[in-house]
């Protein structure tokens, strides 16, 4: 592919146009699957057929041989500024980001300081122009002040300054009372609440499923029941408000089988699974190994089995990376006292696309799980995948690359992932925002 040149790269950078020439382009928003073409001029996509357009394009990439999909949109990434800069940073994680094939990030508002105020929005957006390193970073603001869920943050300011939602993360509301004037005020300015359903109370200080495994290990465990209990209630407060919810991080058959429900009952509901949870069992942390210490923890065969079954029938609308990068500190305490989380962003694609061998998973759902689907919920225009007037996103996959995931790959600031040394097939080999290569 004639990208790999320097001197390709340097003169595509500087081009107001581009033309992919003989790649498979697999486009869910309209179902587009076949080898083609794809123009791309003034940032927008211009041209998408199986024959070469009759216009000129003042480059081209000959890219044959490789997939040609809508620029990934992870929805959930913590890149660790502000706040905690001795873990990452917005221009680690961003050039993890374009070497992943991710051109879209979003960030939950659990930063320090918490994302409850356009300023700290304004800090962020200062923080990614300056890196320059082009993936598109989104925010989620705070569903309440500092975090602290007693009262509501100003969401209209925070509408009203860019955020694409609103969320409470993985922080407790004071009271369900306080959930439904969320939704009432959300719905009103047209924002997606994103909750992550954990039951506070439930969950306690747990730290691995509730089972045989946690009892046998002595780690205080967490239920299905939390995270049951939480989406039930509420589905129950969205059936009064009408409001826009979207579930991520799910981590159990029951959950699947709840927002199937509400999906059945035409609820205005949307889920995401982290692409952890599709690989990994409790069976994991059975030597008590702290990398694989996530909340919500990993659970048992079966649960794994219906998520990725929600995945392939649709029930489960997104795949995420939940990335969360450590340092090595961060993971050497005894197994409760350690910080929970994955570092997923070097393996979102690669992961999704070891479905398409392992369960038979269509290259079309798998792509629009990690593309259209979470560009939709996050309300963003490359929802529109690569039809004509789209954003010019898009990411160059060897689908038939066979290649490890070493040190020489990784390139999140966190190393903190069990499938760290793992062989995979398929990676991405280019990503592009705006017609410019990442």
């Amino acid at each position: 592919m004639t990208i790999a040149s320097r001197t390709t790269q340097s003169a595509t950078s500087a081009a107001t146009s581009l033309l992919v020439a003989q790649a498979r382009i697999i486009d869910p928003a309209d179902g587009f699957d076949a080898e083609g073409y794809l123009g791309v001029r003034d940032g927008r996509v211009a041209y998408r057929g199986t024959k070469r357009p009759a216009e000129a394009f003042e480059q081209t990439i000959d890219a044959h041989g490789q997939w040609l999909i809508p620029g990934v949109v992870d929805l959930c990434a913590r890149l660790r500024e502000p706040g905690a800069t001795h873990k990452a940073t917005i221009r680690s994680e961003t050039l993890a980001a374009a070497a992943a094939g991710i051109t879209t990030l979003c960030i939950p508002p659990d930063t320090r300081p918490v994302i409850d105020h356009p300023s700290v929005l304004d800090r962020i957006r200062g923080a990614v122009a300056f890196c320059g390193t082009g993936v598109r970073v989104v925010t989620l603001g705070a569903l309440t002040q500092g975090l602290a869920g007693e009262v509501l943050a100003e969401m209209s300011a925070l509408r009203d300054a860019g955020c694409v939602g609103v969320s409470q993360g993985l922080a407790p509301l004071a009271d369900m009372r306080i959930a439904r004037r969320a939704l009432e005020y959300a719905a009103g300015l047209g924002l997606t609440v994103h909750v992550v359903p954990l039951d506070a109370a439930l969950a306690a200080d747990g730290c691995a499923h509730e089972g045989a495994l946690a009892t046998r290990l002595g780690l205080p465990a967490i239920p299905v029941a939390a995270e049951v209990a939480a989406i039930r209630a509420w589905l129950s407060l969205i059936e009064d408000t009408g409001a826009r919810v979207h579930f991520g991080r799910l981590s159990s058959a029951k959950a699947v089988e709840l927002i199937a429900a509400a999906k059945a009952q035409r609820l205005p509901v949307t889920a995401d699974v982290a692409a952890h949870q599709l690989f990994l069992t409790d069976a994991a942390i059975a030597d008590f190994n702290a990398i694989c210490h996530v909340i919500p923890p990993l659970r048992s065969e079966s649960d794994r089995t219906a998520l990725r079954d929600g995945v392939r029938d649709g029930t489960i609308d997104a795949i995420c990376s939940d990335h969360q990068p450590h340092e090595v500190d961060a993971k050497t305490n005894p197994f409760p006292l350690t910080e929970a989380g994955i570092a997923g962003m070097d393996t979102l694609l690669p992961l999704t696309l070891r479905l398409v061998h392992e369960i038979g998973l269509l290259p079309i759902i798998a792509t629009q799980r990690l593309t259209t689907a979470p560009a939709g919920i996050l309300g963003l225009q490359s929802s529109a995948g690569l039809t004509q007037g789209a954003p010019g996103d898009f990411v160059l996959v060897n689908a038939a690359a066979c290649w490890r995931l070493d040190a020489t790959v990784w390139r999140s600031a966190g190393h903190n992932s069990p499938f760290r040394g793992q062989d995979f097939v398929g990676r991405a080999t280019q990503a592009f925002v705006g017609g410019r290569p990442l």
